[in-house]
């Protein structure tokens, strides 16, 4: 049994026709046939249902799919490495949320390549949700998220502590109150992140657990075009304090408590369970941790 068995087997659970798998593999359809054939006498067990013209995967084939998909992720990954032995430092791959991204994400990076001079950062900003997937998916190699992980296969070190606060703008009726009661959001209408935000996500969860019933007015992927919304009046939001220090002290943005509630979140490092980690994505763990250690 070889490594091919596996990418072939793979790509005709992938696409769920041997004519289609052969075609992506620049195969034959005859030839996927074999090599399907070889791997169910390998194993005596069978791997597909042949029902007419399509194909269904057998309880074995779900198992043997599982062990082939990380196999293959493992030679790939073998590959790599051994690419950046080649090179001078290798490559680190980072994907952020959007509040890391705006927030520290530029200073690890600094820090990380004055003390890695050889090493390459490549870098992607998108939702908790979307980051998630490309941790899964290994287009990137660590993610820097201030959302919920959730999946099983992703293990989460957390390395600083983040904290949500209630904005309003200049002209809004609150603007000359420190304080508001927990009962005041009810049936209030807010401008929030979009849909798998790690931010929206702990949001919806605070209110639901007081059982506050809220509706979106405006709903964004970009924080700086919240942040303008809120300062020209059109709506409040709940955001990092982090992102709006600035703001708060050119007294564009005014900070509101809200009594008994708490915002309080962490951001976190995630990798896959079954990644290697190189020198370099272990330095750059490290880092992160040693950077803000004094926040956690």
């Amino acid at each position: 049994m070889t490594l091919r068995h596996l990418r072939i087997f793979v790509q005709v659970c992938d696409s769920g026709n041997m004519t289609i798998a052969g075609q992506r593999l620049f195969m034959t359809q005859p030839s996927v046939s074999q090599a399907i054939s070889e791997m169910e006498r390998h194993y005596g067990v069978q791997l597909f249902e042949r029902l007419g013209k399509r194909l269904y995967i057998t309880n074995a084939g779900r198992k043997l799919l599982s062990y082939a998909r990380h196999m293959i992720k493992l030679q790939q990954e073998m590959d790599k490495v051994m690419q950046e032995e080649k090179s001078t430092g290798g490559m680190v791959r980072i994907g952020a949320s959007v509040t890391v991204g705006i927030c520290v994400l530029a200073d690890i990076i600094q820090d990380y390549n004055s003390l890695n001079h050889d090493g390459r950062v490549e870098t992607v900003v998108d939702n908790t949700e979307v980051i998630e997937r490309m941790i899964l998916a290994d287009e990137v190699d660590i993610g820097l998220v201030e959302g919920k992980i959730h999946s099983k296969e992703l293990v989460t070190e957390s390395f600083m502590n983040d904290r949500l606060v209630l904005i309003a703008g200049p002209q809004h009726p609150w603007k000359s109150r420190t304080n508001i009661d927990i009962s005041e959001l009810n049936g209030v209408a807010f401008i929030v992140r979009e849909k798998g935000s790690g931010t929206r996500e702990l949001f919806e969860s605070v209110m639901t657990t007081h059982g506050l019933e809220w509706s979106p007015s405006w709903v964004c992927t970009s924080a700086e075009a919240i942040k303008n919304a809120v300062a020209k009046g059109m709506g409040i939001t709940v955001i990092s304090k982090m992102i709006v220090e600035d703001e708060v002290k050119d007294g564009k943005l005014r900070i509101i408590n809200i009594k008994d509630i708490n915002f309080e979140r962490r951001f976190n490092i995630v990798y896959h369970k079954n990644k290697f980690l190189s020198d370099g994505l272990k330095n750059f763990i490290v880092l992160c941790k040693e950077k803000y250690q004094e926040t956690q």
